[in-house]
């Protein structure tokens, strides 16, 4: 049945697709972790260049205020990435279940049709 092959072609497609999501968000994630990183060593090495730790010190070097906030801003932009990449998990296993059982129905499809050829040659002859 061509319709049944259809349909394991898309459901194919779609876990192909959950997956390259998966990637990308495993990707973004790792990279703002990179950055943020980046930007913790800049905060340190201009905290260490001022003299200054303290945030609410007047003198405080606007540049470290900055990236503070840049990283923090990234921190929470990976925890929403966190939170997407665990729907993503979710949705690749509901689109893995689908592709098994679309298979099993092209599976079983295909034993029937098998079944069906020499009982049909058995008639005609």
């Amino acid at each position: 049945m061509k319709a049944r092959e259809n349909l394991v072609r898309l459901k194919q497609f779609q876990v192909s697709d959950k997956r390259r999501q998966l990637l990308q968000l495993d990707m973004m994630i790792a990279e703002f972790e990179r950055m943020a990183s980046e930007l913790e060593l800049q905060i340190a090495a201009e905290e260490k260049k001022a003299g200054i730790t303290d945030i609410n010190h007047f003198a405080y070097p606007t540049f470290a205020k900055a990236a503070r906030l840049r990283r923090d801003n990234l921190m929470n932009s990976q925890q929403d990435l966190l939170q997407q990449r665990t729907t993503a998990e979710s949705l690749l296993a509901e689109a893995e279940a689908e592709l098994s059982k679309a298979e099993a129905l092209e599976s079983r499809d295909a034993r029937s049709r098998d079944a069906e050829v020499p009982l049909r040659s058995a008639m005609i002859g």
